[in-house]
């Protein structure tokens, strides 16, 4: 028996990709994107130190040949059953060999960094071996990595909302929650307002997934559809740009 903590990376199949960025994006654009992405997060979270192994919930044989790449194991059972079932799919396989926690994320944060990993992982402080502790996607919206001891501590129910929803199951559970915002794992890309923050951001600076999107012709195809804003630091003695202007809110 192993009894460390594993990650839960569920990924569907790849066929129709990332529909919401279809303003933007071709199909082939959208399928390599998503190829991209989920690359970038397999290898970050294979560089992690702290994990016991690596989860991939998939039916893809591209996303199965990534999985054995980086030595992650590969569950297919509850692959077809969207984010919410194909993490409870990898926490019965959890269970079944009684490891001691589960951490999911998901396949869309290319930006997220192996130290942001180990951050969660350092955060989390299961009290008589019972825990929960989450980083929030940007907008206060999704759940970009969960982690669970043990695994099945809480029920989960991944969606557009599921931030706050999980907060409150977990205290339900008599569990407060552990809270960790980290910039990189809280920019999840499903529309073309995130491609647009990812370009802005900090910590996409680097990734493969960037030097797709600027190679590809994408990143310059989005500045010109939105302006993004200047994140230079304003000289001393200068003025600092009037608030709000060419900024990229979510209304």
């Amino acid at each position: 028996m192993n009894p460390g903590i594993w990650a839960v990376l569920p990924v569907k199949e790849l066929e129709g990709a990332k529909q919401r960025l279809s303003p933007l994006l071709s199909p082939a654009e959208r399928h390599a994107l998503a190829r991209v992405m989920i690359a970038e997060v397999m290898d970050t979270v294979a560089a992690a130190r702290g994990l016991a192994g690596v989860l991939v919930v998939t039916l893809d044989a591209w996303a199965a040949a990534q999985a054995a790449r980086i030595g992650a194991r590969v569950v297919t059972d509850g692959a077809r059953e969207g984010h919410t079932g194909s993490v409870n799919a990898g926490i019965r396989a959890l269970l079944a060999e009684r490891h001691f926690g589960m951490l999911a994320m998901p396949g869309d944060i290319p930006a997220a960094t192996p130290a942001e990993v180990e951050a969660v992982l350092a955060a989390h402080d299961p009290h008589e071996g019972r825990g929960f502790t989450i980083a929030p996607a940007h907008d206060e919206q999704g759940s970009n990595a969960v982690l669970l001891s043990p695994p099945d501590v809480v029920p989960l129910r991944f969606g557009d909302d599921s931030y706050r929803p999980h907060l409150e199951a977990a205290r339900r559970c008599g569990l407060e929650p552990r809270v960790v915002p980290l910039p990189g794992i809280a920019m999840d890309i499903d529309h073309p307002r995130d491609l647009a923050a990812f370009l802005a951001l900090p910590q996409s600076r680097g990734t493969r997934t960037l030097a797709w999107l600027e190679a590809s012709g994408i990143a310059g195809r989005l500045r010109r559809l939105h302006p993004l804003p200047d994140l230079t630091p304003p000289v001393a003695g200068e003025a600092s740009p009037p608030a709000g202007g060419g900024g990229l809110g979510r209304g």
